[in-house]
């Protein structure tokens, strides 16, 4: 599993622990967000609160995220920048 991943998922678990009622063990790749109680306001919530985190604006997706990896394949091309930035912090 790259670091990347890793990386990702942590970051989803952090906004979607903080945005709805979801145990952590539960948020897995395979997860969708429906059974993680994610509705459309709070995926809304979380995509402001990751592009706060990754300091870059994510573009409107064509189709609506159904599960945890369609997010992780949403932000994994800003993980990097997250990365360098922690490395000069």
């Amino acid at each position: 599993m790259p670091d990347s991943e890793v990386d990702s998922l942590s970051l989803i678990r952090q906004v979607i622990v903080k945005y709805c009622d979801a145990p952590v063990e539960s948020i897995v790749p395979s997860a969708t967000l429906a059974d993680l109680n994610v509705d459309s306001l709070s995926l809304a919530e979380m995509l402001f609160a990751l592009e706060d985190t990754l300091g870059t604006s994510i573009a409107e997706p064509s189709e609506r995220p159904q599960t945890v990896a369609d997010l992780q394949r949403l932000i994994e091309p800003f993980m990097s920048e997250l990365a360098k930035k922690a490395k000069t912090s």
